[in-house]
């Protein structure tokens, strides 16, 4: 058996042992451990790897971005700052069609731009915009089914964990995928938007339980009008940290570091100054960052160690010139590629995918001469798509779970993301035929 074929068997074996049930950092870990040993026929040398690999795989200072930003976005979930985002956004559109629907999206737009964590805004939303938009006349599926696809976006708008991942993976600048980033985010938040308003004219069954009653309420809404100081009060939080994490990033004068560093600081500030802060909350927030961050981190020593071990298979050359051999081109590629991640999200999450799949295709996308920039973003938006599709869609289940409404079923949930999830498709294929969408401001 030549290793190429070891290579592909042990390919199989991973998802074989995902998909029953075994954790992805521990099947890395398992068939890349196997693999060498196999291959070059030495177990001490899988072990010497091992060792290695563990030591080396997360000293780098850059990899202090992930716990930084996991802590940033719980400090922010804690302070009610996804709530206030929401009632502005309330305020300002009620009066549009399908005016609380385009809310959700304009405030999970804002929160993702700070939280970078597509299940905690599916979370938070799901107490805030579903009661709001129920009591408005909305079903409450299609208002579960709005947070879900929304929620999305927090996986695209920097900072994003998923960036983070896919650039630690493909070894290209972090603060590079954020810009790559902003172009693609703000076309499927307008996506969301101009989707969101067509359907509410042409299809108000599938919005209102009552759309002529609806229409009513939207001319005359009773409500007192919200003072500007007040919006301003309810926004000052969340735009601070905006301009001052993505700002200093932006224009270079922090590193991504230096960026989670000082996010988290002013996260705890406005937790602080906001009193929701005690010391239970506290402990709980620390004990989640430490959770989430050991875990991530953990993954990508497991990555790194099934890379390497790819790499002695001599498998990213082998696909590769498999490829080009196949008369596909470069695009033909690209299209395969993002096929086979939309379908493994329907079984798999997304890290796991893009610690599966990156190793392998991002040497494969830069010898055929894409931006491993772009091609991440790709990545990104095919991988998102999974957070919405049955049977798995992560998303789509921690709406519901937190939902717990007994009168609306996980299918129903699924049904409403469906416009969600063709406007996603919409944008992966501008996204993937122009290039320049994410390479801009590069």
């Amino acid at each position: 058996m030549t290793t190429l074929t070891i290579g592909f068997a042990l390919i199989g074996l991973l998802i074989v042992l995902v998909l029953l049930g075994m954790q992805i950092a521990y099947a890395l870990f398992a068939v890349a451990f196997a693999g060498i040993w196999i291959i070059r026929d030495n177990l001490g040398l899988a072990f010497r790897m091992l060792e290695l690999t563990a030591y080396s795989g997360i000293a780098d200072y850059l990899f202090a971005t992930i716990p930084l930003f996991v802590l940033m976005g719980l400090l922010v979930s804690v302070s009610n700052v996804g709530r206030d985002t929401f009632e502005v956004a309330e305020e300002l559109l009620r009066r549009l069609v399908g005016g609380l629907g385009v809310a959700t999206v304009a405030a999970n737009t804002v929160f993702a731009a700070v939280t970078g964590v597509s299940i905690a805004s599916a979370a938070v939303f799901t107490r805030v915009a579903v009661p709001e938009m129920t009591r408005h006349g909305y079903r409450a599926s299609f208002s579960a089914g709005t947070v879900a696809g929304s929620s999305v976006l927090g996986m695209l708008i920097p900072p994003s964990l998923l960036l983070i991942i896919y650039g630690v993976l493909a070894e290209v600048s972090i603060g590079g995928m954020f810009i790559a980033g902003i172009i693609p985010g703000l076309m499927l938040a307008g996506g969301f938007v101009a989707m969101l308003m067509v359907t509410a004219v042409l299809f108000p069954g599938f919005v209102m339980t009552d759309p002529a009653a609806s229409r009513e309420r939207r001319r005359d809404t009773g409500a007192k009008p919200m003072p500007l100081s007040v919006m301003l009060a309810k926004l000052a939080p969340i735009v601070v940290l905006v301009v001052l994490v993505l700002g200093g990033l932006y224009t270079g004068y922090f590193t991504p570091t230096e960026a989670g560093g000082v996010g988290a600081f002013g996260a705890l500030v406005v937790a602080l100054g906001r009193r929701s802060l005690d010391r239970h909350k506290l402990w709980q927030v620390m004990k989640q960052t430490g959770v989430i961050s050991v875990s991530i981190l953990l993954l990508l020593i497991a990555a790194s160690f099934y890379s390497r071990m790819l790499s002695i298979a001599g498998l990213p050359n082998a696909i590769a010139d498999l490829v080009t051999q196949s008369g596909f081109g470069p695009y033909g590629f690209l299209f395969f590629y993002a096929l086979i991640i939309l379908l493994m999200g329907m079984i798999l999450d997304s890290t796991s995918i893009l610690l599966i799949m990156v190793p392998i295709a991002a040497p494969i996308a830069l010898g055929m001469g894409f931006d491993l920039s772009h091609f991440g973003i790709v990545t990104v938006i095919a991988v998102e798509i999974g957070l919405l599709t049955p049977p798995f869609g992560i998303s789509v289940f921690t709406v519901h779970s937190t939902l717990n409404d007994p009168n609306v079923s996980i299918e129903q949930v699924f049904y409403a993301t469906l416009p969600f999830i063709g406007v996603m498709l919409l944008v992966l294929v501008l996204v993937a035929l122009f290039p320049i969408t994410a390479t801009l401001f590069l």
